[in-house]
Protein backbone atom coordinates (compact mmCIF):
# COMPACT_ATOMS: atom_id res chain seq x y z
CA UNK A 1 0.00 0.00 0.00
CA UNK A 2 1.60 3.28 -0.69
CA UNK A 3 2.29 6.05 1.91
CA UNK A 4 0.35 9.00 1.26
CA UNK A 5 2.99 11.38 2.47
CA UNK A 6 5.99 9.53 0.57
CA UNK A 7 3.71 10.20 -2.71
CA UNK A 8 3.28 13.94 -1.91
CA UNK A 9 7.26 14.33 -1.42
CA UNK A 10 7.87 12.62 -4.84
CA UNK A 11 5.19 15.16 -6.27
CA UNK A 12 6.98 17.82 -5.27
CA UNK A 13 10.64 16.91 -5.88
CA UNK A 14 11.61 16.95 -2.27
CA UNK A 15 12.13 12.92 -2.32
CA UNK A 16 14.87 13.15 -5.02
CA UNK A 17 15.90 15.83 -3.02
CA UNK A 18 16.38 13.70 0.07
CA UNK A 19 18.05 11.07 -1.40
CA UNK A 20 20.83 13.19 -3.25
CA UNK A 21 21.67 14.49 0.13
CA UNK A 22 21.29 11.54 1.86
CA UNK A 23 23.91 9.74 -1.08
CA UNK A 24 26.78 13.03 -0.39
CA UNK A 25 26.41 12.95 3.48
CA UNK A 26 27.27 9.07 2.60
CA UNK A 27 30.18 10.16 0.58
CA UNK A 28 31.27 12.85 3.37
CA UNK A 29 30.91 10.28 6.47
CA UNK A 30 32.12 6.73 4.71
CA UNK A 31 34.42 4.49 6.82
CA UNK A 32 37.97 5.65 7.01
CA UNK A 33 39.00 2.40 6.10
CA UNK A 34 37.44 2.44 2.54
CA UNK A 35 40.12 2.36 -0.29
CA UNK A 36 40.18 6.42 -1.49
CA UNK A 37 39.29 6.64 -5.70
CA UNK A 38 41.57 7.92 -6.84
CA UNK A 39 41.52 11.95 -7.92
CA UNK A 40 41.75 12.71 -11.01
CA UNK A 41 46.04 13.05 -11.23
CA UNK A 42 46.87 13.36 -14.80
CA UNK A 43 49.44 11.24 -16.62
CA UNK A 44 52.11 13.41 -15.89
CA UNK A 45 51.64 13.81 -12.41
CA UNK A 46 51.15 10.16 -11.69
CA UNK A 47 54.81 10.08 -14.20
CA UNK A 48 56.56 12.39 -11.26
CA UNK A 49 54.98 10.63 -8.03
CA UNK A 50 56.41 7.01 -10.23
CA UNK A 51 59.65 9.09 -10.39
CA UNK A 52 59.82 9.82 -6.45
CA UNK A 53 58.75 6.28 -5.73
CA UNK A 54 60.80 4.76 -8.16
CA UNK A 55 64.21 6.88 -8.45
CA UNK A 56 64.00 9.17 -5.26
CA UNK A 57 64.22 12.05 -7.37
CA UNK A 58 61.39 15.35 -6.72
CA UNK A 59 60.25 17.38 -9.92
CA UNK A 60 62.47 20.17 -9.41
CA UNK A 61 65.43 17.03 -10.14
CA UNK A 62 66.41 17.35 -6.69
CA UNK A 63 67.11 14.73 -4.27
CA UNK A 64 64.83 13.45 -1.84
CA UNK A 65 65.68 13.62 1.61
CA UNK A 66 65.64 10.77 3.88
CA UNK A 67 66.56 10.51 7.50
CA UNK A 68 67.93 7.26 9.35
CA UNK A 69 68.02 6.42 12.72
CA UNK A 70 70.53 8.20 14.49
CA UNK A 71 69.44 11.27 12.92
CA UNK A 72 72.12 10.54 9.56
CA UNK A 73 70.63 12.68 6.69
CA UNK A 74 71.04 10.30 3.26
CA UNK A 75 69.73 11.17 -0.44
CA UNK A 76 66.54 9.59 -1.22
CA UNK A 77 68.11 7.63 -4.17
CA UNK A 78 70.14 5.66 -1.83
CA UNK A 79 66.41 4.48 0.19
CA UNK A 80 64.35 4.51 -2.62
CA UNK A 81 60.49 3.22 -1.93
CA UNK A 82 61.29 0.70 -4.37
CA UNK A 83 64.49 -0.35 -3.20
CA UNK A 84 62.53 -2.12 -0.26
CA UNK A 85 58.82 -2.13 -1.38
CA UNK A 86 60.04 -3.57 -4.95
CA UNK A 87 57.92 -1.65 -7.96
CA UNK A 88 54.84 -3.86 -7.43
CA UNK A 89 54.68 -2.16 -4.60
CA UNK A 90 53.87 -5.23 -2.99
CA UNK A 91 56.90 -5.60 -0.38
CA UNK A 92 58.97 -8.81 0.34
CA UNK A 93 59.77 -11.41 3.02
CA UNK A 94 63.28 -12.38 3.02
CA UNK A 95 66.10 -13.54 5.66
CA UNK A 96 63.61 -12.79 7.75
CA UNK A 97 63.13 -9.49 7.05
CA UNK A 98 59.30 -8.46 6.59
CA UNK A 99 58.53 -5.47 4.43
CA UNK A 100 54.94 -4.65 3.86
CA UNK A 101 52.93 -3.89 0.87
CA UNK A 102 52.34 -0.27 0.60
CA UNK A 103 49.92 -0.03 -2.64
CA UNK A 104 46.22 1.76 -2.17
CA UNK A 105 44.36 -1.52 -2.02
CA UNK A 106 46.83 -2.60 1.11
CA UNK A 107 47.31 0.71 2.33
CA UNK A 108 43.69 2.57 2.96
CA UNK A 109 42.21 -0.53 4.45
CA UNK A 110 42.94 -2.35 7.90
CA UNK A 111 45.62 -4.96 7.93
CA UNK A 112 44.25 -8.27 9.63
CA UNK A 113 46.83 -10.68 10.68
CA UNK A 114 47.12 -13.66 8.53
CA UNK A 115 46.97 -17.33 9.85
CA UNK A 116 48.55 -19.90 7.55
CA UNK A 117 48.64 -17.34 4.80
CA UNK A 118 44.90 -16.83 4.45
CA UNK A 119 43.21 -13.45 5.52
CA UNK A 120 40.34 -14.07 8.70
CA UNK A 121 38.26 -11.16 7.60
CA UNK A 122 34.95 -11.38 8.71
CA UNK A 123 35.55 -14.22 11.41
CA UNK A 124 35.76 -13.74 14.51
CA UNK A 125 39.37 -15.02 14.89
CA UNK A 126 40.08 -12.20 13.19
CA UNK A 127 42.31 -9.52 14.98
CA UNK A 128 42.89 -6.58 12.97
CA UNK A 129 47.12 -5.43 12.42
CA UNK A 130 46.42 -1.57 12.26
CA UNK A 131 43.62 0.06 10.93
CA UNK A 132 43.28 2.01 7.33
CA UNK A 133 45.87 4.64 6.80
CA UNK A 134 44.56 7.95 6.08
CA UNK A 135 46.05 10.35 4.30
CA UNK A 136 47.32 12.14 6.88
CA UNK A 137 48.30 9.01 8.71
CA UNK A 138 50.10 7.90 5.77
CA UNK A 139 52.24 11.34 6.13
CA UNK A 140 52.66 10.87 9.49
CA UNK A 141 54.25 7.51 8.85
CA UNK A 142 56.16 8.72 5.92
CA UNK A 143 57.61 11.78 7.69
CA UNK A 144 57.73 10.56 11.71
CA UNK A 145 58.03 6.58 11.39
CA UNK A 146 54.75 6.60 13.68
CA UNK A 147 51.87 3.72 12.38
CA UNK A 148 48.78 4.34 12.05
CA UNK A 149 48.08 2.66 15.39
CA UNK A 150 50.26 4.71 17.03
CA UNK A 151 53.27 2.59 16.83
CA UNK A 152 56.91 3.47 15.55
CA UNK A 153 57.59 2.02 12.06
CA UNK A 154 61.18 -0.74 12.55
CA UNK A 155 64.31 1.65 12.61
CA UNK A 156 65.07 0.70 8.61
CA UNK A 157 62.31 2.64 7.51
CA UNK A 158 63.40 5.94 6.87
CA UNK A 159 61.90 8.94 7.31
CA UNK A 160 61.17 11.31 4.41
CA UNK A 161 61.01 15.06 4.06
CA UNK A 162 58.28 16.15 1.81
CA UNK A 163 57.48 19.30 0.48
CA UNK A 164 53.23 19.32 0.56
CA UNK A 165 53.10 19.35 -3.25
CA UNK A 166 55.57 16.78 -3.64
CA UNK A 167 53.62 14.65 -1.25
CA UNK A 168 50.80 15.05 -3.34
CA UNK A 169 52.32 13.41 -6.27
CA UNK A 170 53.94 10.39 -3.94
CA UNK A 171 50.46 9.92 -2.77
CA UNK A 172 48.57 9.56 -5.75
CA UNK A 173 51.21 7.33 -7.26
CA UNK A 174 50.44 5.01 -4.23
CA UNK A 175 46.95 4.85 -4.84
CA UNK A 176 47.20 4.00 -8.47
CA UNK A 177 50.12 1.69 -7.54
CA UNK A 178 49.07 -2.67 -8.29
CA UNK A 179 45.33 -1.97 -8.28
CA UNK A 180 44.11 -3.82 -11.78
CA UNK A 181 45.47 -6.53 -12.38
CA UNK A 182 47.79 -6.08 -15.98
CA UNK A 183 46.37 -6.64 -19.30
CA UNK A 184 46.90 -10.51 -20.27
CA UNK A 185 44.77 -11.71 -17.18
CA UNK A 186 41.03 -11.77 -16.80
CA UNK A 187 39.15 -13.65 -14.10
CA UNK A 188 40.07 -17.41 -15.43
CA UNK A 189 43.04 -17.15 -17.62
CA UNK A 190 46.36 -15.90 -17.97
CA UNK A 191 47.53 -15.21 -21.61
CA UNK A 192 51.49 -15.01 -22.83
CA UNK A 193 52.87 -14.94 -26.11
CA UNK A 194 56.37 -15.90 -27.61
CA UNK A 195 57.94 -13.65 -30.46
CA UNK A 196 59.82 -15.43 -33.61
CA UNK A 197 60.91 -14.15 -36.85
CA UNK A 198 60.24 -15.98 -39.73
CA UNK A 199 63.83 -16.31 -40.99
CA UNK A 200 64.34 -18.44 -38.04
CA UNK A 201 64.60 -22.20 -39.70
CA UNK A 202 62.20 -24.46 -38.58
CA UNK A 203 64.28 -27.20 -36.39
CA UNK A 204 65.51 -24.41 -34.64
CA UNK A 205 62.04 -22.73 -34.23
CA UNK A 206 60.21 -25.81 -33.41
CA UNK A 207 63.35 -26.44 -30.73
CA UNK A 208 61.97 -23.72 -28.36
CA UNK A 209 58.30 -24.42 -29.67
CA UNK A 210 57.57 -27.76 -28.95
CA UNK A 211 59.03 -27.11 -25.29
CA UNK A 212 56.77 -24.19 -24.74
CA UNK A 213 54.07 -25.90 -25.67
CA UNK A 214 54.83 -28.89 -24.12
CA UNK A 215 54.64 -26.46 -20.65
CA UNK A 216 51.61 -25.41 -21.79
CA UNK A 217 49.57 -28.43 -22.55
CA UNK A 218 51.11 -30.12 -18.97
CA UNK A 219 49.43 -27.08 -16.82
CA UNK A 220 46.32 -27.63 -19.10
CA UNK A 221 45.82 -30.90 -17.80
CA UNK A 222 46.35 -29.92 -14.29
CA UNK A 223 43.83 -27.24 -14.27
CA UNK A 224 41.54 -29.66 -16.42
CA UNK A 225 41.90 -32.50 -13.22
CA UNK A 226 41.56 -29.78 -10.91
CA UNK A 227 38.34 -28.41 -12.63
CA UNK A 228 37.00 -32.08 -13.25
CA UNK A 229 33.76 -32.74 -11.10
CA UNK A 230 34.58 -36.16 -11.01
CA UNK A 231 38.30 -35.60 -9.46
CA UNK A 232 38.74 -37.01 -5.78
CA UNK A 233 39.23 -34.64 -3.49
CA UNK A 234 43.06 -36.03 -3.25
CA UNK A 235 43.48 -35.71 -7.24
CA UNK A 236 41.74 -31.63 -6.47
CA UNK A 237 44.11 -30.83 -3.42
CA UNK A 238 46.90 -31.99 -5.10
CA UNK A 239 46.69 -30.14 -7.83
CA UNK A 240 45.90 -26.80 -5.47
CA UNK A 241 49.15 -27.77 -3.34
CA UNK A 242 51.19 -27.82 -7.09
CA UNK A 243 50.12 -24.05 -7.47
CA UNK A 244 50.01 -23.08 -4.15
CA UNK A 245 46.80 -21.51 -4.22
CA UNK A 246 43.15 -22.51 -5.50
CA UNK A 247 42.76 -19.48 -7.19
CA UNK A 248 45.53 -20.36 -9.50
CA UNK A 249 44.58 -23.91 -10.19
CA UNK A 250 41.46 -22.16 -10.82
CA UNK A 251 42.99 -20.17 -13.91
CA UNK A 252 43.72 -21.41 -17.37
CA UNK A 253 46.93 -20.72 -18.67
CA UNK A 254 47.66 -19.92 -22.41
CA UNK A 255 50.22 -19.58 -25.29
CA UNK A 256 50.26 -18.06 -28.55
CA UNK A 257 53.12 -16.79 -31.13
CA UNK A 258 53.79 -13.78 -32.04
CA UNK A 259 55.34 -14.27 -36.06
CA UNK A 260 57.50 -11.50 -36.99
CA UNK A 261 57.79 -10.67 -40.95
CA UNK A 262 59.68 -8.40 -43.07
CA UNK A 263 62.82 -5.95 -41.98
CA UNK A 264 63.32 -5.49 -38.22
CA UNK A 265 62.56 -1.65 -38.32
CA UNK A 266 58.85 -2.99 -38.87
CA UNK A 267 58.59 -5.07 -35.86
CA UNK A 268 57.58 -2.54 -33.53
CA UNK A 269 54.52 -1.85 -35.49
CA UNK A 270 53.88 -5.49 -35.73
CA UNK A 271 54.16 -6.32 -31.90
CA UNK A 272 52.36 -3.21 -31.41
CA UNK A 273 49.25 -5.01 -33.73
CA UNK A 274 49.82 -8.14 -31.82
CA UNK A 275 49.81 -6.71 -28.23
CA UNK A 276 46.47 -4.26 -29.50
CA UNK A 277 44.56 -6.79 -30.93
CA UNK A 278 45.36 -9.82 -28.23
CA UNK A 279 47.10 -8.23 -24.83
CA UNK A 280 49.03 -10.92 -22.66
CA UNK A 281 50.44 -10.94 -19.56
CA UNK A 282 54.28 -11.51 -20.74
CA UNK A 283 56.84 -12.62 -23.20
CA UNK A 284 58.38 -15.99 -22.75
CA UNK A 285 61.68 -17.01 -24.59
CA UNK A 286 61.71 -16.32 -28.55
CA UNK A 287 64.12 -16.29 -31.28
CA UNK A 288 64.91 -13.97 -34.19
CA UNK A 289 67.71 -13.55 -36.56
CA UNK A 290 69.96 -10.19 -35.21
CA UNK A 291 69.75 -8.52 -32.29
CA UNK A 292 66.84 -8.50 -29.85
CA UNK A 293 66.70 -4.42 -29.72
CA UNK A 294 63.76 -4.10 -31.35
CA UNK A 295 61.49 -6.33 -29.37
CA UNK A 296 63.66 -5.07 -25.91
CA UNK A 297 62.94 -1.50 -27.02
CA UNK A 298 59.02 -2.11 -27.53
CA UNK A 299 58.71 -4.70 -24.19
CA UNK A 300 60.39 -1.38 -22.06
CA UNK A 301 58.01 1.02 -23.58
CA UNK A 302 55.04 -0.93 -23.19
CA UNK A 303 55.39 -2.25 -19.43
CA UNK A 304 55.10 -5.91 -21.41
CA UNK A 305 57.94 -8.15 -19.46
CA UNK A 306 60.10 -10.70 -21.45
CA UNK A 307 61.34 -13.22 -19.94
CA UNK A 308 64.72 -15.35 -21.43
CA UNK A 309 64.58 -14.88 -25.22
CA UNK A 310 67.34 -16.98 -26.62
CA UNK A 311 69.28 -14.13 -27.86
CA UNK A 312 73.34 -13.68 -27.69
CA UNK A 313 72.85 -10.55 -28.78
CA UNK A 314 71.03 -8.59 -26.17
CA UNK A 315 70.54 -5.17 -25.02
CA UNK A 316 73.03 -4.25 -22.81
CA UNK A 317 72.02 -1.54 -20.33
CA UNK A 318 71.86 -0.81 -16.96
CA UNK A 319 68.54 0.94 -16.36
CA UNK A 320 66.40 -0.37 -18.42
CA UNK A 321 63.67 -3.06 -16.86
CA UNK A 322 61.16 -5.22 -18.32
CA UNK A 323 63.17 -8.08 -20.40
CA UNK A 324 65.56 -10.76 -18.51
CA UNK A 325 68.04 -12.49 -20.46
CA UNK A 326 69.85 -15.25 -19.59
CA UNK A 327 73.39 -13.81 -20.05
CA UNK A 328 75.10 -10.55 -21.74
CA UNK A 329 75.69 -13.27 -24.94
CA UNK A 330 78.64 -12.12 -26.76
CA UNK A 331 78.91 -8.95 -25.05
CA UNK A 332 79.98 -11.01 -21.66
CA UNK A 333 82.57 -13.15 -23.23
CA UNK A 334 84.52 -9.80 -24.62
CA UNK A 335 84.04 -8.64 -20.58
CA UNK A 336 84.99 -11.55 -19.16
CA UNK A 337 88.54 -11.72 -21.59
CA UNK A 338 89.72 -7.97 -20.33
CA UNK A 339 88.90 -9.11 -16.95
CA UNK A 340 91.38 -12.34 -17.65
CA UNK A 341 94.09 -9.97 -19.61
CA UNK A 342 94.06 -7.80 -16.72
CA UNK A 343 95.17 -9.98 -14.44
CA UNK A 344 97.87 -11.29 -16.07
CA UNK A 345 100.81 -8.97 -16.70
CA UNK A 346 102.79 -11.45 -18.06
CA UNK A 347 100.65 -11.45 -20.95
CA UNK A 348 100.47 -8.11 -21.69
CA UNK A 349 104.22 -7.03 -21.64
CA UNK A 350 104.78 -3.98 -23.22
CA UNK A 351 103.80 -4.27 -26.70
CA UNK A 352 100.25 -2.99 -28.22
CA UNK A 353 96.32 -4.38 -27.91
CA UNK A 354 94.95 -5.12 -30.73
CA UNK A 355 91.42 -5.84 -31.32
CA UNK A 356 90.50 -7.27 -34.95
CA UNK A 357 86.91 -6.56 -35.56
CA UNK A 358 84.33 -8.35 -38.02
CA UNK A 359 81.86 -6.27 -39.79
CA UNK A 360 78.74 -8.32 -37.36
CA UNK A 361 76.96 -7.47 -34.80
CA UNK A 362 78.57 -10.36 -32.85
CA UNK A 363 82.21 -9.52 -33.61
CA UNK A 364 80.97 -5.63 -32.23
CA UNK A 365 79.50 -7.21 -28.99
CA UNK A 366 82.08 -9.13 -28.28
CA UNK A 367 84.59 -5.71 -28.93
CA UNK A 368 82.42 -3.58 -27.03
CA UNK A 369 82.42 -5.80 -23.70
CA UNK A 370 86.15 -5.92 -23.73
CA UNK A 371 86.49 -2.35 -24.59
CA UNK A 372 84.55 -0.77 -21.77
CA UNK A 373 85.97 -3.35 -19.38
CA UNK A 374 89.21 -2.64 -20.07
CA UNK A 375 89.32 0.72 -19.57
CA UNK A 376 87.47 0.93 -16.57
CA UNK A 377 90.35 -1.53 -15.26
CA UNK A 378 92.40 1.77 -16.19
CA UNK A 379 93.67 0.52 -19.25
CA UNK A 380 94.63 2.36 -22.09
CA UNK A 381 92.16 1.74 -25.08
CA UNK A 382 93.04 -0.79 -27.32
CA UNK A 383 93.87 -0.82 -30.69
CA UNK A 384 90.48 -1.54 -32.77
CA UNK A 385 91.12 -2.91 -36.48
CA UNK A 386 87.82 -2.94 -38.71
CA UNK A 387 87.47 -6.08 -40.90
CA UNK A 388 84.94 -5.59 -43.38
CA UNK A 389 82.74 -8.24 -44.47
CA UNK A 390 83.72 -10.12 -47.43
CA UNK A 391 87.51 -8.83 -46.74
CA UNK A 392 89.71 -11.97 -45.93
CA UNK A 393 91.57 -12.32 -42.97
CA UNK A 394 95.12 -13.66 -44.51
CA UNK A 395 98.90 -13.21 -44.60
CA UNK A 396 99.03 -9.75 -46.15
CA UNK A 397 96.33 -8.69 -43.66
CA UNK A 398 98.30 -10.29 -40.93
CA UNK A 399 101.71 -8.65 -42.12
CA UNK A 400 99.85 -5.42 -41.99
CA UNK A 401 98.28 -5.60 -38.97
CA UNK A 402 101.49 -6.45 -37.04
CA UNK A 403 103.97 -4.42 -39.07
CA UNK A 404 103.17 -0.73 -36.64
CA UNK A 405 105.33 -2.61 -34.05
CA UNK A 406 105.39 -4.89 -30.90
CA UNK A 407 101.60 -6.94 -30.15
CA UNK A 408 101.43 -8.32 -27.02
CA UNK A 409 97.94 -9.52 -27.45
CA UNK A 410 95.74 -9.99 -30.49
CA UNK A 411 91.97 -10.41 -30.14
CA UNK A 412 90.52 -11.51 -32.94
CA UNK A 413 86.48 -11.37 -33.01
CA UNK A 414 85.40 -13.52 -35.92
CA UNK A 415 83.92 -16.24 -36.78
CA UNK A 416 85.36 -20.12 -37.61
CA UNK A 417 86.70 -18.43 -41.47
CA UNK A 418 89.52 -16.93 -39.67
CA UNK A 419 90.99 -19.39 -38.39
CA UNK A 420 93.18 -20.73 -41.62
CA UNK A 421 94.61 -17.26 -42.41
CA UNK A 422 95.27 -17.38 -38.43
CA UNK A 423 97.41 -20.31 -38.76
CA UNK A 424 99.88 -17.98 -41.13
CA UNK A 425 100.69 -16.74 -37.33
CA UNK A 426 102.36 -19.83 -35.73
CA UNK A 427 105.32 -19.76 -38.11
CA UNK A 428 105.89 -15.20 -37.91
CA UNK A 429 108.89 -14.26 -34.99
CA UNK A 430 106.60 -11.13 -34.31
CA UNK A 431 103.95 -13.09 -33.45
CA UNK A 432 102.01 -11.80 -30.20
CA UNK A 433 102.24 -13.13 -26.69
CA UNK A 434 98.41 -14.42 -26.84
CA UNK A 435 95.71 -14.63 -29.03
CA UNK A 436 92.26 -14.18 -27.55
CA UNK A 437 89.20 -15.63 -29.89
CA UNK A 438 85.32 -16.36 -29.04
CA UNK A 439 84.81 -20.16 -28.46
CA UNK A 440 81.07 -19.29 -29.00
CA UNK A 441 81.46 -17.46 -32.64
CA UNK A 442 83.87 -20.30 -33.38
CA UNK A 443 81.22 -22.74 -32.48
CA UNK A 444 82.54 -26.53 -33.36
CA UNK A 445 85.36 -25.59 -35.23
CA UNK A 446 87.45 -24.60 -32.60
CA UNK A 447 88.60 -28.19 -32.82
CA UNK A 448 90.22 -26.90 -36.23
CA UNK A 449 92.44 -24.43 -33.98
CA UNK A 450 95.99 -25.26 -35.75
CA UNK A 451 98.58 -27.42 -33.67
CA UNK A 452 101.05 -24.39 -33.95
CA UNK A 453 98.57 -21.89 -32.64
CA UNK A 454 97.32 -23.57 -29.30
CA UNK A 455 100.36 -22.43 -26.74
CA UNK A 456 99.56 -19.02 -27.14
CA UNK A 457 95.97 -19.21 -28.14
CA UNK A 458 92.96 -18.87 -25.47
CA UNK A 459 89.31 -18.86 -26.33
CA UNK A 460 86.45 -17.27 -24.22
CA UNK A 461 83.83 -20.58 -23.38
CA UNK A 462 80.08 -19.26 -21.95
CA UNK A 463 79.00 -22.43 -21.19
CA UNK A 464 79.29 -24.95 -18.62
CA UNK A 465 81.75 -27.70 -18.06
CA UNK A 466 79.33 -29.75 -15.58
CA UNK A 467 75.34 -29.82 -16.67
CA UNK A 468 73.38 -30.36 -13.18
CA UNK A 469 71.93 -34.17 -13.25
CA UNK A 470 68.67 -34.54 -14.78
CA UNK A 471 66.79 -35.00 -11.15
CA UNK A 472 67.93 -31.89 -10.24
CA UNK A 473 66.17 -30.12 -13.46
CA UNK A 474 62.69 -29.14 -11.87
CA UNK A 475 59.18 -30.45 -12.05
CA UNK A 476 58.53 -30.81 -15.59
CA UNK A 477 60.35 -33.30 -17.65
CA UNK A 478 63.17 -32.64 -19.73
CA UNK A 479 63.34 -33.92 -23.65
CA UNK A 480 65.23 -37.02 -23.80
CA UNK A 481 67.29 -35.21 -26.86
CA UNK A 482 67.96 -32.78 -24.26
CA UNK A 483 69.36 -34.77 -22.08
CA UNK A 484 71.65 -36.28 -24.16
CA UNK A 485 73.10 -33.33 -25.46
CA UNK A 486 73.68 -32.89 -21.78
CA UNK A 487 75.50 -35.98 -21.22
CA UNK A 488 77.14 -35.38 -24.06
CA UNK A 489 80.58 -33.54 -21.72
CA UNK A 490 83.14 -34.52 -24.87
CA UNK A 491 81.12 -32.06 -26.73
CA UNK A 492 80.79 -29.07 -24.76
CA UNK A 493 79.97 -26.62 -27.43
CA UNK A 494 76.04 -27.06 -28.19
CA UNK A 495 75.36 -26.32 -31.49
CA UNK A 496 72.23 -24.33 -32.45
CA UNK A 497 69.09 -26.61 -31.96
CA UNK A 498 70.35 -27.94 -28.72
CA UNK A 499 71.76 -24.66 -27.32
CA UNK A 500 67.97 -23.27 -27.97
CA UNK A 501 66.38 -26.30 -26.76
CA UNK A 502 68.55 -26.02 -23.49
CA UNK A 503 67.49 -22.71 -23.06
CA UNK A 504 64.16 -22.99 -23.57
CA UNK A 505 64.31 -26.10 -20.71
CA UNK A 506 65.45 -23.83 -18.25
CA UNK A 507 62.69 -21.14 -18.91
CA UNK A 508 60.04 -23.65 -18.09
CA UNK A 509 61.90 -24.84 -15.05
CA UNK A 510 60.92 -20.91 -14.09
CA UNK A 511 57.61 -20.71 -14.93
CA UNK A 512 55.38 -22.91 -12.53
CA UNK A 513 57.69 -21.73 -9.55
CA UNK A 514 57.31 -17.41 -11.12
CA UNK A 515 53.56 -18.15 -10.93
CA UNK A 516 53.44 -19.76 -7.50
CA UNK A 517 54.97 -17.03 -6.25
CA UNK A 518 52.90 -14.47 -7.58
CA UNK A 519 50.29 -15.45 -4.84
CA UNK A 520 47.56 -13.75 -7.16
CA UNK A 521 49.29 -10.48 -7.72
CA UNK A 522 49.04 -10.89 -11.49
CA UNK A 523 51.14 -7.56 -12.06
CA UNK A 524 53.44 -6.98 -14.52
CA UNK A 525 55.80 -5.35 -12.15
CA UNK A 526 55.28 -8.36 -9.72
CA UNK A 527 56.40 -10.88 -11.89
CA UNK A 528 59.84 -9.34 -12.11
CA UNK A 529 60.27 -8.55 -8.29
CA UNK A 530 59.35 -11.94 -8.06
CA UNK A 531 62.02 -13.47 -10.32
CA UNK A 532 64.60 -10.80 -8.81
CA UNK A 533 63.77 -12.78 -5.18
CA UNK A 534 64.31 -16.10 -6.57
CA UNK A 535 66.70 -19.04 -5.12
CA UNK A 536 69.57 -19.58 -7.88
CA UNK A 537 68.73 -22.07 -10.36
CA UNK A 538 69.97 -25.33 -12.24
CA UNK A 539 70.31 -24.39 -15.73
CA UNK A 540 71.90 -27.07 -18.45
CA UNK A 541 73.75 -24.51 -20.40
CA UNK A 542 75.02 -22.50 -17.82
CA UNK A 543 75.49 -24.63 -15.04
CA UNK A 544 73.57 -21.97 -12.20
CA UNK A 545 71.36 -18.93 -12.94
CA UNK A 546 71.85 -16.65 -10.57
CA UNK A 547 69.02 -13.98 -9.86
CA UNK A 548 69.08 -10.64 -7.71
CA UNK A 549 66.64 -7.91 -7.74
CA UNK A 550 66.80 -5.21 -10.32
CA UNK A 551 69.34 -7.57 -12.14
CA UNK A 552 68.87 -8.42 -15.89
CA UNK A 553 71.25 -10.40 -16.80
CA UNK A 554 71.18 -14.37 -15.03
CA UNK A 555 74.54 -16.13 -15.83
CA UNK A 556 77.24 -13.72 -14.63
CA UNK A 557 80.23 -15.79 -15.93
CA UNK A 558 82.43 -17.21 -18.72
CA UNK A 559 85.94 -19.14 -18.85
CA UNK A 560 88.73 -18.91 -20.37
CA UNK A 561 90.11 -21.98 -21.49
CA UNK A 562 92.98 -23.18 -24.23
CA UNK A 563 93.38 -26.57 -26.72
CA UNK A 564 95.93 -29.34 -25.29
CA UNK A 565 97.85 -30.55 -27.68
CA UNK A 566 97.80 -33.90 -30.21
CA UNK A 567 94.87 -35.07 -32.14
CA UNK A 568 92.34 -35.82 -29.90
CA UNK A 569 92.50 -32.21 -28.18
CA UNK A 570 90.19 -31.24 -24.87
CA UNK A 571 89.27 -27.97 -23.21
CA UNK A 572 91.20 -27.26 -20.10
CA UNK A 573 90.37 -24.28 -17.85
CA UNK A 574 92.09 -21.43 -16.96
CA UNK A 575 89.65 -19.17 -15.23
CA UNK A 576 87.19 -19.48 -13.06
CA UNK A 577 83.44 -18.75 -13.78
CA UNK A 578 83.57 -15.61 -12.42
CA UNK A 579 86.70 -13.69 -13.40
CA UNK A 580 86.79 -10.26 -11.07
Amino acid sequence: MDDPMRNDWRRRGIFPLICSMALTLFAVWQPCWAPPSAHAASAQELRLGERIYRDGILPSGERLQATLKGGKVIPGMTFTCASCHLRSGLGSYDDGIYVPAITGKKLFEPLEWRYKGIYQRGSLAATQQRPAYTDESLGEAIRHGRSCNSTQLADGMPRYQFEPRDWQLLLAYLRTLSTEFSPGVTEDSIRFATVVSETVPSPVREAMLSRLSFFFKLKKGQIRGFKNPRSGAKSRLMAQNMFSSRELADKSVSLVTWTLKGPAESWPAQLEQYSRRDPVFALLGGVVRGPWQPIHRFCEEHAIPCIFPNSDLPVISDTDWYTLYQSKGYYQEGEQAARFLNDKEDLLGRGRVVQVVRATPQAQALAAGFQRVWQECGRKPPVSVPLARGKALDREFLKELLAPGKTAVLLVWDDAGALPGLQALADRTDRPESLFLSGRYLGDSIWSLGEGLRSFSFLTYPYTFSPPAPPAMGRVPVHEDTLATLRQRDLPLRGEIQKIAAETDALTLLLTQMLMDLDGNYYRDSLLDVLGMMSDQSDPLYGRLNFGTGQRYSAQGCYIVQLTSGGDPELVKRSGWIIR
